[in-house]
């Protein structure tokens, strides 16, 4: 076993730590983790990226299920909508040019990471214990399914928002209900691209048993990290890969223009964080 594959094996421990604390973030890290350590092609890694997300996520729901968080009826719509959004995302995805996915699923990474940083204070603040519209789960998981298959993200940071601000669910039944929605996106969006790719099944198995132990770790955790530091954490720190990645892929010129923003943007977020309430950038979004 070389040095390489061990630290991809010890970096699948912390996909599953994601998923297993947060409810998503494993494709995320997982993309990466495939692509640039150990070295697959950016196609093989996504539709890699799906099995080890699939795996992991259902072991994490059984988890969340025996404690009552899942709620059944409105994940298997929201999954078996997001599962033929999926399937066609990964037609799709095994004909487009591995650098176009690449950027498309760092555009992602950014935009997750907003939402993460940002959190669901409404969401959270006002749970309801009602039953969702069946039409608007079926075209949310359509849409959450065909972005899952395209770019190789499991939908974590999309299905957990969606769950919380459509219906109000509480945050802990969400994120269990999105583990079951993940797991049936993430099967379906890998049949589609195993009609075009193939896997290196020895190191995708061994990054997904990894991942699996890392989930239960991360079950283990939730009682002792509290949720919005480290969903602001995680946040900050998808964004700084995101825009790793873009400067990766980006031509020259624009990847300089993605850099000189990005910093631009720590700046501000420091000053601002210092600045405390008197930022102005607070009393906008306040406003």
């Amino acid at each position: 076993m070389t040095l390489t594959t061990v630290v991809v094996l010890l970096l699948g421990v912390v996909v599953g730590v994601s998923l297993g604390l947060l409810g998503g973030g494993g494709s995320i890290l997982t993309v990466p983790l495939l692509t640039y350590v150990a070295g697959m092609p950016p196609k093989e890694a996504i539709a890699a990226s799906l099995l080890v997300v699939g795996v992991t996520s259902a072991s994490s729901m059984l988890a969340h299920a025996r404690r009552g968080n899942v709620r059944w009826r409105t994940g298997l719509i929201f999954g078996a909508a997001g599962m033929a959004g999926a399937f066609a995302g990964g037609l799709v995805g095994g004909h487009v040019p591995g650098t176009l996915l690449m950027i498309a699923f760092a555009i992602m990474m950014v935009a997750t990471a907003g939402a993460m940083i940002r959190g669901r204070r409404g969401a959270a603040a006002t749970p309801q214990d009602r039953e969702l519209p069946v039409l608007r789960i079926v075209i949310d998981g359509l849409v959450v399914g065909l972005v899952t298959g395209l770019v190789g993200a499991g939908g974590g940071f999309l299905v957990v928002p969606a769950l919380a601000l459509l219906g109000g669910l509480p945050m802990s039944v969400a994120v269990g209900t999105s583990l079951l929605v993940i797991a049936m996106k993430s099967f379906a969006g890998l049949a589609g691209y195993l009609t075009s790719v193939t896997l290196d099944w020895g190191l995708v198995l061994g990054v997904t048993a990894a991942a699996v132990v890392g989930s239960l770790v991360g079950a283990r955790l939730t009682a002792h990290v509290p949720e919005a530091a480290l969903r602001r954490g995680f946040g900050y720190f998808v964004l700084v890969m995101g825009v790793l990645v873009l400067v990766q892929e980006l031509p020259g010129p624009a990847a300089v223009a993605v850099a000189v923003v990005a910093v631009a943007g720590a700046v501000a977020a420091v000053g601002c964080h210092v600045a405390g309430t008197r930022c102005p950038l607070r009393v906008r979004a306040r406003a």
